[in-house]
């Protein structure tokens, strides 16, 4: 990890991970801090597009995650962070660019066939089925599977013990944090090859986003590559393998979570000195 307040949380365990593919990351001249990504496990390259025949929102953007890393996006309001991701997901066309997973070119990919091929993303709002039990969410995740996935969902307790303890109750009683869990929990229900998390600690208090962030850590430790978007920029770039700041829809500023934090211009810029 980056030398945050997080390195020592979470645990090791890489069985529940999706053991096909990795990346290398090299660098290349460009934007502040930029990387070569060509290589990367997942990568959106050169991103232009926006929503239908609006405008673009989306300008040559480029972010990317290699294997067992956490990368993360942060940017003012009205980025492009979550259009980024969207993007990346297939739920808008892009003009320009293309979306790479494992070595595959899945730009024309509808969402649901990107779940197939190994993409699981965990959306900031609606991301839960509240009248079904935590159990019952856990297994709606696993639609794709048709294999026996209860070692699968046994991982998963184990991740978030407060699942195991919870499973037989409605996710709609849940508390926020944990209604995250179930989230992000129903995602690896498919066995992904890396996981997209939007705004995961949104609304919540800062001692259930500090517990969130271990829990993202754990995943990441497993072996799958996490990218996210977040809000809270400072407390996410503490545990980022790498960060992409975004400004109008366009990189601004790429590095090491611990090299964003110290640069004074993005102090300066985006975290509050």
């Amino acid at each position: 990890m980056s030398g945050g307040a997080y390195d020592d949380r979470g645990n090791r365990d890489r069985s529940i991970a999706n053991p096909d593919g990795v990346g290398t990351l090299v660098a290349r001249p460009g934007t502040k801090g930029a990387r070569q990504t060509a290589e990367a496990f997942l990568i959106g390259d050169s991103m232009t597009g926006g929503y239908g025949a609006g405008p673009d929102i989306l300008h040559d953007c480029t972010v990317a995650v290699n294997r067992g890393e956490i990368a993360v996006i942060v940017g003012p309001n009205g980025a492009g962070k979550s259009t980024a991701m969207k993007a990346i997901f297939g739920m808008l066309d892009l003009r320009q660019g293309s979306v790479r997973l494992d070595g595959q070119d899945i730009t024309d990919l509808s969402p649901q066939d990107r779940v197939v091929n190994g993409m699981g993303f965990v959306p900031q709002t609606s991301n839960i089925f509240t009248s079904l039990t935590v159990e019952e969410n856990l297994e709606m995740g696993a639609f794709i599977r048709r294999d026996d996935f209860s070692g699968t969902m046994a991982q998963i307790y184990d991740l978030f013990p407060i699942l195991k303890e919870k499973r037989n109750q409605p996710a709609g009683e849940l508390s926020g944090g944990q209604r995250q869990q179930v989230a992000v929990g129903r995602a690896l229900m498919t066995e992904p090859k890396v996981l997209m998390l939007d705004e995961p600690t949104a609304g919540v208090s800062p001692i259930v986003m500090d517990e969130l962030f271990d829990r993202i850590i754990e995943v990441a430790r497993t072996g799958i590559p996490i990218l996210m978007v977040e809000q809270n920029a400072r407390q996410a770039l503490e545990i980022a393998d790498k960060g992409y700041v975004l400004v109008q829809g366009r990189n601004a500023y790429t590095g090491t979570g611990k090299e964003l934090l110290e640069d004074p211009e993005v102090r300066r810029s985006f975290l509050g000195g």
